[in-house]
């Protein structure tokens, strides 16, 4: 039996503005929670008949990166199968496609054995219009969850509360104002809601941002079976990058990914170009072994953004939550979005079980949950990024030979990343991190772990692909 709701003493009238993946996940967990759930979403179009239809002709303006690669991790996996396994049935029958991390171990790898807990590492994805679909679907059909399609969020409601903090009460939108107990933010990395609290008076969050210096190029393909992963699904060639990722119904994307100052790959944009490129690559060349389902799509001035709505010490306001790219986002290269801001949800969830009365005591919890399990991913993203950028920018200038960085971790865990085709235990390490399953810092403080790093970590060999001089010959 669920444990019933307790926000404020009563069931919960509950607001959130945004339909996409993570607000209908929060409102499927907080509905079966008991609580009312109205979801407001300003575009129009509500999921058509099919996963084929999702990705031909839905189309979510709101949402600019919704035909971009997206990836559900292990951590995904593990909490909405346990959480909602109508909405993980419904991936599934949409036509996902399972994937083990641990299918393609290194041939460097002479301990194969494999280990109980191994499951941990299969998880299922599908191409972003398809993931949304299986999500529409099943919250249309939640008990307690009302979705209004075609309401756009315009402002807040805003009232003195306890202790003389502001309290948002509700929201102004296209079809008056709607009033609510709590107001969820989960528009995404462009949410507004920051300028709307400071319209009512409310002092500003605490904001760390910055613009991603990358953009990617990506082409969705369809075949008979999804092609052999011959080498990692990111790999770095000279001062661009390969992403490859399975889709949903024998489909797959690659994406050419480099640093947006660098001018000349501008021109892999178009489709000759980025053919040219990839079949240049010998481990990636039979990517493109498939029927083109799309144009070459291009994603770039990607805002990386950290906000935090407690300024010392005290809440900027009461009565609302940010989930997902809302309050963190970052470069979407790691694929861990979806699965952070499902997590998020459900510490949402889990705070409104136990939550005391006070708004202000609430909002405190909220932000320790942010920092505890949320902003972590953001400040290792970051890092990561950082690092790739000036490991690209030693290559291109002549002053390394290739780029070192395979994984999404800070350069102090660089040496993992070497020492993983050697060793079963940080290879599995490394892929906790990788799948959202633990942060760095707990895989690596283990003990006897970092010796292991210490003692098999070697020098990369880099993977065949053009050098600066072939790839600028490639572009002409």
């Amino acid at each position: 039996m669920r444990t019933p709701a307790r926000y404020d003493q009563r069931v919960s009238q509950i607001i959130i503005c945004g339909a996409g993946v993570v607000g209908l996940t929060t409102a499927m967990l907080l509905a079966r929670d008991g609580h009312h759930v109205t979801v407001l979403e300003r575009d129009p179009e509500g999921p058509p008949a099919s996963a084929d239809e999702a990705w031909v002709g839905w189309r979510r303006r709101g949402v600019p990166h919704f035909r971009q690669p997206h990836n559900l991790l292990p951590r995904y996996r593990a909490i909405v199968e346990h959480e909602l396994p109508e909405v993980f049935a419904a991936l599934l029958e949409a036509g996902a496609t399972w994937v083990d991390l641990l299918a393609q171990l290194p041939p460097t790898l002479t301990d194969r054995a494999a280990r109980p807990d191994d499951a941990r590492f299969r998880y299922a994805t599908a191409r972003r219009p398809v993931i949304e679909y299986a999500h529409a679907r099943i919250a249309a059909q939640t008990a307690r969850v009302d979705i209004r399609r075609g309401v756009k969020v315009e402002g807040l409601l805003v009232e003195a509360g306890r202790g003389g903090l502001p309290q948002v009460t509700g929201v102004r939108s296209s079809v008056g104002e709607l009033r609510a107990d709590l107001v969820v933010d989960a528009m995404g990395r462009f949410s507004p809601f920051a300028d709307w609290l400071a319209a009512t008076g409310c002092r500003a969050p605490s904001t760390s941002s910055q613009e991603c210096a990358f953009v990617y190029y990506t082409r969705y393909f369809r075949g008979p079976r999804l092609p052999a992963a011959l080498a990692p699904t990111v790999s770095p060639i000279g001062t661009f990058l390969i992403l490859t990722m399975p889709g949903d119904n024998s489909t797959w994307s690659v994406t050419l990914w480099a640093p947006a100052s660098d001018r000349p790959l501008r021109e892999f944009r178009r489709a000759a170009i980025f053919e040219r490129v990839v079949r240049a690559c010998p481990l990636h060349a039979h990517w493109l072994d498939g029927e083109p389902v799309s144009g070459v799509e291009v994603m770039g001035s990607i805002l990386d953004r950290y906000r935090r709505f407690v300024v010392d010490g005290e809440p900027v306001a009461t009565g609302f939550a940010a989930v997902g790219d809302a309050a963190a986002c970052t470069n979407p290269s790691a694929g861990r979005g979806i699965s952070i801001g499902v997590l998020h949800a459900l510490g949402l969830r889990d705070l409104l079980r136990s939550a005391p009365n006070d708004p202000r005591d609430v909002a405190l919890r909220w932000d320790a949950i942010t920092e505890g399990d949320i902003a972590p991913w953001y400040w290792c993203q970051l890092a990561a990024d950082q690092h790739r950028l000036e490991q690209i920018d030693a290559v291109r200038e002549g002053r390394a030979e290739a780029v070192t960085t395979v994984l999404p971790l800070p350069p102090r865990y660089e040496a993992a990343a070497r020492a993983m085709p050697y060793d079963a235990d940080v290879f599995r390490a490394a892929l906790e991190t990788v799948a959202c399953l633990a942060l760095p810092d707990e895989v690596f403080g283990r003990p006897g772990l970092w010796a292991k790093v210490e003692a098999t970590a070697r020098t990369p060999t880099p993977l065949p692909g053009p050098s600066r001089s072939q790839l600028l010959a490639l572009l002409n």
